[in-house]
């Protein structure tokens, strides 16, 4: 019997399964939280790295945003493989593939080096993210969005946590290279354990095995829905990462405030996207359309009083809070169900591949454009137009959503 024949068979509506699946995705949602973790290697242990590396300025600022080009490349790759193979192979490549790179950091000798392990540690999370989108989907396939918001939550601690237990380790073993050679062991670790403990009844469930009628959503990429949901998620990347790329230089550079002041500050934007849970349940519970429609316009005014001088540090806690929950909990979590919900049941690899790939490829440039706007006009304006206004033209498209075309 064929690993997908058996995962048909075997579904959670056998309770003997429940608390097995149950511990299964908790460790799948463990390894996320540590990958997702590790994508900030780079970045903390920046200044230490470019001394090693003797890298210009430029080009150390351009390695740290060079994670999301990875993440962007490798996403519709990762949905034709899961077509093909399964969900678990995808993953443990994943999974592999980004610890791998993070143990050649230590092995770089220059700017191409680093580059090249980089963009192959975002291809690898790409493969890990979609196949962990398209296992929650299709296992928990009655709350599909809320069972993305798990995954996001896991995104939200592996970001709130990271820059913490970074810069512990490089504090406490004074070695740049040691927290890299941890992060990427640890993840060789935990893909024996997956590939021990992950059985394929639960990670190869036919999406359609709990639903015998696969009713509603298109049977291609090609369709109204998926199409809109594109250009939204690219522009939601555009803001998010234009968001998380500039604004603590925004408050170091232009406000003054002590590095201190900044990680406890955007430590809150991590805070926010923990509500994940809650974002998704929304968008099992109300249209996508609603939801993204509605969440968009409130993350557009929130955004309006980022780049403001002359306000508080918890008036700058408070803004970065409202950003993590209605952008990274409740947009991000419901573009992602959105990608799913346009394609029929048996196609969420693709709409999850999609989806990494369109948000990713606008966060690859969203600091590069911020940069542009900064440089040519002012922080301020730079904050409206690729922030609060691309929020608006992501509402704006919403409206042109077809619910009644999204599978049930």
């Amino acid at each position: 019997m064929s690993q997908a024949e058996e995962a048909t068979q075997q579904t959670s509506d056998n309770p003997m399964h429940q608390k097995a699946a149950y511990a299964m995705f908790g460790l799948l949602l463990f390894t996320y939280i540590l990958m997702v973790a590790d994508r900030f290697l780079v970045s903390m242990l920046a200044v230490d790295i470019r001394g090693a590396l003797d890298l210009s300025v430029p080009n150390m600022f351009a390695l740290t945003t060079m994670f999301t080009l990875g993440l962007g490349i490798g996403g519709l790759p990762a949905a034709a493989l899961i077509s093909r193979y399964s969900r678990k192979t995808v993953l443990l490549t994943g999974l592999v593939l980004l610890s791998a790179a993070t143990l050649l950091f230590t092995q770089a000798t220059g700017f191409t080096t680093m580059f090249v392990f980089i963009v192959l540690q975002g291809v690898g999370m790409s493969f890990l993210a979609t196949a962990m989108f398209s296992l929650s989907t299709s296992y928990f396939a009655a709350n599909r969005v809320a069972a993305l918001g798990m995954v996001n939550l896991s995104f939200g601690l592996g970001s709130l946590f990271g820059h913490w237990v970074i810069g512990e380790l490089r504090t406490a073993l004074g070695s740049w290279e040691a927290p890299m050679l941890i992060f990427g062991f640890a993840g060789v670790a935990l893909a024996l354990a997956i590939m021990i403990f992950v059985r394929p009844w639960f990670s190869e469930v036919a999406p359609a095995a709990k639903h015998l009628v696969d009713s509603g959503g298109a049977d291609t990429l090609k369709n109204r829905n998926t199409i809109i949901l594109a250009i939204m998620s690219a522009a939601y990347g555009m803001v998010i990462y234009g968001f998380l790329g500039t604004f603590p230089s925004y408050m170091r550079g232009v406000l003054e405030l002590p590095a201190a002041d900044v990680g406890q500050i955007m430590l809150w934007f991590g805070v926010g996207g923990l509500t994940s849970y809650y974002g998704g349940k929304l968008g099992d519970k109300f249209s996508s359309k609603s939801v993204l429609f509605t969440c968009s316009l409130v993350l557009g005014v929130v955004t309006l009083f980022l780049f403001k001088p002359d306000q508080s540090v918890l008036t700058y806690k408070l803004l970065a809070f409202l950003v993590g929950v209605f952008g990274a909990a409740i947009v991000y979590t419901n573009l992602a169900g959105g990608h799913v919900k346009s394609l029929k049941r048996t196609l969420t690899s693709k709409g999850s591949g999609m989806f990494v790939t369109s948000v990713y490829g606008g966060a690859a440039m969203g600091g590069y454009t911020m940069g542009l706007l900064v440089d040519n006009y002012s922080w301020a304006f730079a904050g409206q137009v690729q922030i609060s206004l691309l929020c608006l033209v992501i509402a704006v498209l919403a409206l042109g959503l077809r619910q009644s075309e999204f599978s049930q």
